[in-house]
């Protein structure tokens, strides 16, 4: 018996060491979570960011920099925006730092700590600004809303995001020129310019600017069916109905509430609605829908492109 209770002791302070052991274990990984590279190349969910970053070789920036915050993509948003692990292998190292690099903030800026705003302007990694709000517990960076924020990694702080956020390739005028779907409306402003108003000009200064940008059909539906149409037209018009797409502020999504009536650059109101998604109504009644193409960030303002021209 005596042999017995000796064993069952040893046995005991065996089986107590491992537990000790394993727990100290447990400790040290909720404590120590890794580098952010070692918690992109962890996360279920980020194996394209993964790919981009060792592509784009900053995995071991993104491991051995300290105090770094991480806008971090998720993989569904890497296809919504059309960058497959195909398309991301195409890409060269310089197009995808550029990306990686503007969802990087140099700093160490947990959810508690993001500036009110809204939209205030924080320097990236790669030197361009981003644009960040935080109303209530929720946290926007350049309109796309961190879905998980936090994550603890041992050299900064990560934010999930499910939007990849692309970096500004120039002001709202060339913003345009290079989207094949706005040439009408990169022929309205140019025509406008006419007027005596430099509006190409004005959407290529300093803003901030928000503007509602038609697409080609919806200028087609206006009547202008082609840009000949709007090379013929009176300029001092074209000036006003673009002028009524503008606004004097930076305007994500994100900041779009309902029934809000902003003032626009022609001096009248449109009107914000968000039932069924968000749509800007004209003070004549004509109404466009913000399509897809949105929260578009310029070096001078925001782009969002809609599906009809508004008539003041």
């Amino acid at each position: 018996m005596k042999l017995k209770r000796v064993g069952s002791w040893a046995l005991f302070l065996a089986l107590f060491s491992t537990t000790m052991v394993a727990c100290e274990k447990d400790e040290d990984n909720t404590n120590n979570p890794g580098t952010i590279t070692d918690v992109v190349v962890n996360g279920a969910s980020f194996t394209l960011l993964e790919k981009a970053v060792v592509r784009a070789e900053l995995a071991t920036t993104l491991a051995t920099t300290q105090n770094l915050t991480v806008f971090a993509p998720t993989d569904e948003a890497f296809i919504n925006a059309g960058l497959t692990e195909a398309v991301i292998n195409s890409k060269s190292k310089e197009e995808l730092q550029e990306v990686l690099k503007y969802h990087v903030l140099t700093s160490k800026i947990p959810a508690s700590s993001v500036p009110a705003g809204p939209n205030a302007a924080v320097a990236t990694f790669g030197g361009k600004n981003i644009y960040v709000t935080k109303s209530g517990a929720n946290v926007f960076v350049n309109g796309v809303q961190v879905v998980t924020a936090d994550v603890a990694a041992s050299n900064g702080v990560i934010h999930v995001v499910n939007r990849v956020i692309v970096p500004p390739a120039g002001n709202i005028v060339q913003t345009a020129q290079a989207v094949p779907t706005l040439s009408y409306l990169v022929a309205a402003v140019l025509r406008a310019d006419a007027s005596g108003t430099s509006i190409s000009g004005a959407l290529s200064g300093a803003g901030p600017l928000t503007v509602f940008a038609p697409t080609n059909d919806a200028f087609i539906a206006a009547g202008y069916p082609t840009i000949a149409s709007i090379n013929a037209e009176d300029p001092n018009k074209l000036k006003n109905i673009l002028l009524y797409h503008v606004i004097g502020a930076r305007v994500y999504s994100s900041d779009l509430t309902e029934g809000a009536q902003p003032v626009t650059l022609q001096g009248g109101k449109v009107t914000i609605t968000l039932s069924g998604g968000a749509k800007v109504k004209g003070a004549t009644n004509t109404s466009a829908t913000v399509i897809a193409s949105t929260d578009i960030t310029t070096t001078n303002g925001v782009v969002h492109v809609i599906n009809g021209v508004l008539l003041p």
